[in-house]
């Protein structure tokens, strides 16, 4: 299963976009740890079950481990994939628009697909 295939899973069921909000940073560089809540609505199919129209929401943690140019070197993501899959497949089941082994592939970030080469973490000024 290629990553891209699950990246087009996510732009077709969340096609407004999944906005990502930082909760709250722990630490600074070089590691960066921080919580973080994604949030978007489901307005498309997902793996063979149908849009709902609701709000899918997931909270996490993450890490981001930086060199001195504060590019970004390694991420790491935590969260609970059921609680994300429970939202995602709520949906009445659409026959025949994917296999069980499409269904059943497992799930990973689907827009840093550990693509961050060149990304930088800007630094910001809490008021």
């Amino acid at each position: 299963m290629k990553r891209s295939f699950i990246y087009e899973d996510f732009l077709n069921n969340i096609p407004k976009g999944f906005a990502m909000e930082f909760l709250q940073v722990y630490s600074g560089p070089p590691v960066i740890a921080y919580k973080f809540r994604h949030w978007g609505f489901m307005d498309g199919p997902f793996r063979g079950h149908a849009a709902t129209g609701e709000m899918v929401e997931l909270f996490g943690m993450a890490m981001f481990e930086v060199d001195e140019d504060m590019k970004i070197v390694k991420v790491e993501f935590f969260y609970d994939r059921g609680e994300l899959l429970a939202v995602l497949l709520k949906g009445a089941k659409i026959d025949g628009s994917y296999s069980s082994k499409e269904a059943a592939a497992p799930l990973s970030c689907p827009v840093l697909r550990n693509n961050y080469n060149g990304w930088r973490v800007l630094p910001c000024q809490l008021s």
